[in-house]
This record gives C-alpha cells, structure tokens and sequence, in this order.
C-alpha cells in the first residue's frame, strides 16, 4: 500500500494592498485644459482612492474605458445608495430630492425615465429643430445688427439653450429669465449651501405648480406629461418635480460645452478653417469635440458597491463609494490613439460624453442638435468670426462644477 501523503495549505495569499487616498481639491483651472490632477490619477492606476473637498470617508476612482463602461452598467453599483449618504463630494450641499432620475436603480428609473421620454425621442428633435433654427436667427439677427464686437456667450451662447430647453420643459418666455437664474445658481459651488439651497426652493416650487397647473393638459411639453402621469398615478408630485428639474438645469451644459468648442476653433486657425472649408465634416467633429472638452470639475455622483466587486485584482467591498470619470475614459489611448490631441477625422463615436448605461443623458438628442445649429449658423453667417481679446483674457468659470467660459469676446 502506497504511502499516504498529506499536504498542508500555506497561509492565505494576502490581498493587495490598497492604493493611497489622493486629496484632489478642485483648484483653478485654465482654459479648457485636462485636469491636472485627474491626469495624474489616470498614470498611477486604473483604480485609485480619492478624497474630495465635502462629504465624509474616500470613493474608489474608475478612468479606463472599459470599466467605466462596465461600472455603470453594473445594478452592483447602486445611485439610489449613494443618495442617502454623505460620500466625499466636490459640492459642499448635497440633499438630493427623493424620486430624482439621477438617483434611481432599476426599475425605478426605467418608470421615471418614460414618463417624459416621448419629449426626447429622435422624431421630437426634428419637430424642433425649425422652432430651434428660429430661435437662433433671431439671436444671430440681434447680434449682427448691434454690431462688432460682442460677448458671444451672453448674446447666442447662453440664451439659445436657454431658450431650447424651455421650448422643451414648455416654460412661458416671460418666465424663462427667474429659471436660469436658479439654475446657474445651483451649479455654481460659490454661493454656498444657503443660496443653492435659496434657488432651489425657487426652482422646484415654480415646477410643482406648474405640474399641478398641467394635470389635465394634452401637451407634449415635459411639464405636461408629468402633470398627465401625476393624474394617472404612474408618478408622484415630487417625483414629477424631481424628474423635471434636473432637466431644466440642462442647459447650463450645452452653454458651457458650445462655449468651450467655440474657444478651441477660435483658438485654433487650422480646426476653424477645417469646418468652414469642408462642411461635410462637422458632425463627426462634433463627436471629437464631445470627447476632447473637459465638460466638468472634477467627477460626476458617485455610487455604491452593494456587494463585493472584484475589479483589477482589487477587492471593492460591499458599501464602498465608487467614482468614474466620463473625462478620463475620453482620454484612454486603449481606446483613443494619442488622446490629448483634436483629430476630426478619428472614429470618437465610442466617446461618453452624455455617460453610459441607464444614466446616459436624456437630452442628448437634443444636445447634439443644438450644437450642430451653432456650428453651422455661425460658421455659415460669419465667415470672419474671431476673438476680440487674446485667448489667455477669455475668463473661464471657476468654483462652478460645470466648466465653460465665462464671456467669450469675438469679432466679425
């Protein structure tokens, strides 16, 4: 008989250790350059700790592509967790509404998300896009007539988004002012928590009332398909008015990212001259834009690990608070040869910009439209369109979690 041999199990492999916590204060930001810090986290890992300014504790830091892609994608990774907790954040309030879209799973989403996704179909956006066109020309019309040279963000820049998403929401023109005040205030990390508190009240008061005020409407406006939903009971009134706000702040970012486009073509003669001479060539332009600009201050909300998650050999333990960045994936050269550098004619469709996953943008139909008129118009219309000032005295918004010039002075 053979001798039996026994063999002991060494110890356990141990796990590997955790990468340090990065302080990442959100400091000036020049122009439209690629957040220093950000690139710096991109280098040490495709998972790194970060520690924002507010909040409590540290988040995990997703930048690859492909796990961004995944992360967001993954029901393990819960917004409706994060909502309830105080994670590590870049804005200093944080009291998100119950039954906003941002922060719901599955299949809560799903219910939100279709009660107002009839106003943000393919076939709504050419409804539109003449209203869109109108609207436009008027802008262009006015600024033209005033002569040059102009604040290209204040007379086209700010107010057609402005206008679009109010033809949208179906918010009255004299009412259109008060609500982007609100809105820019709420963006904004430099009034504190009272004034964004402050506009917020204002904000979400004037849309509950007018869902009360709509109950009965036919309209495909937003407002009135959520009064429609409210009455048949598919949605509560504070669901109604948590789903419609953040929509309405949306256009802040086709201002902020049309503003950042317009800088780098203003500021850059062989991109410019690109898109006058050959027209055919904008949209995929676009798409790179899209991907190049860098839409905001450091990272977006956060989620929550709702079970164990092993990603890159690192154990993401069930409660542990989970970022990605949309930027960082935008600059991954896996997927994006030479990254940091404009190429309009590279294939930049795989860009998530507008996110991925059940959060990808609601109006990203309508943001592309929207940009697609202010290149074509302005290009068209005003053939020498330049900066007035040198690039370095454009001011750019700063303490603002959505990133954009502030002015931008141009000439004709």
């Amino acid at each position: 008989m053979a001798e039996e041999t026994t063999t002991l199990a060494g110890p356990p492999s141990p796990e590997p250790a955790l990468p340090p916590v990065r302080d990442w204060h959100a400091g000036p930001l020049v122009g439209t350059e690629f957040e220093p810090v950000l690139a710096e986290l991109m280098r040490e890992g495709p998972l790194t700790r970060i520690r924002l300014p507010h909040g409590e504790g540290w988040a995990w830091l997703a930048t690859r592509h492909d796990d961004v892609k995944t992360i967001t994608n993954d029901p393990r990774f819960s917004r409706a967790e994060a909502a309830v907790r105080q994670v590590t954040r870049l804005a200093p309030h944080f009291a998100p509404r119950p039954g906003a879209l941002a922060w719901a799973d599955q299949p809560d989403h799903n219910r939100l998300r279709h009660a107002v996704s009839a106003a943000y179909t393919v076939s709504a956006v050419k409804r539109l896009r003449p209203r869109a066109q109108e609207m436009l020309d008027v802008l262009v019309d006015d600024m033209v007539r005033d002569g040059s040279p102009a604040d290209l963000v204040a007379r086209v820049l700010e107010p057609f988004p402005i206008s679009v998403v109010c033809e949208v929401m179906g918010v009255p023109e004299d009412e259109r002012r008060k609500l982007h005040d609100w809105t820019r205030e709420i963006i904004s990390t430099a009034g504190g928590a009272d004034a964004a508190e402050l506009a917020k009240k204002g904000l979400f008061g004037w849309i509950g009332q007018a869902v009360r005020d709509r109950r009965d409407s036919d309209s495909e406006d937003v407002l009135s398909l959520l009064g429609g939903a409210v009455r048949r009971g598919e949605l509560g009134e504070e669901e109604a008015v948590s789903v419609a706000g953040p929509l309405q702040i949306g256009g802040e970012a086709v201002t902020n990212n049309s503003g950042q486009m317009f800088y780098l073509l203003l500021t850059r003669p062989d991109l410019l001259e690109r898109l006058r001479s050959d027209p055919a060539s904008r949209p995929a332009a676009i798409e790179e834009l899209l991907r190049h600009i860098p839409h905001r201050a450091a990272v977006g909300l956060p989620r929550i690990a709702t079970e164990d998650v092993d990603l890159h050999g690192v154990r993401i333990r069930a409660g542990d608070a989970v970022y990605v960045s949309y930027l960082a994936a935008n600059r991954d050269p896996e997927v994006f040869a030479d990254p940091d550098r404009i190429d309009f004619d590279r294939d930049a469709d795989a860009h998530v910009a507008f996110g991925n996953g059940p959060h990808f943008c609601t109006g990203a139909v309508f943001s592309r439209m929207q940009l697609q008129l202010l290149i074509d118009t302005l290009l068209d219309r005003l053939p020498g369109l330049r900066l007035a000032v040198p690039a370095d005295e454009v001011p750019f918004r700063q303490r603002t979690m959505i990133r954009g010039p502030l002015a931008l002075p141009v000439a004709w």
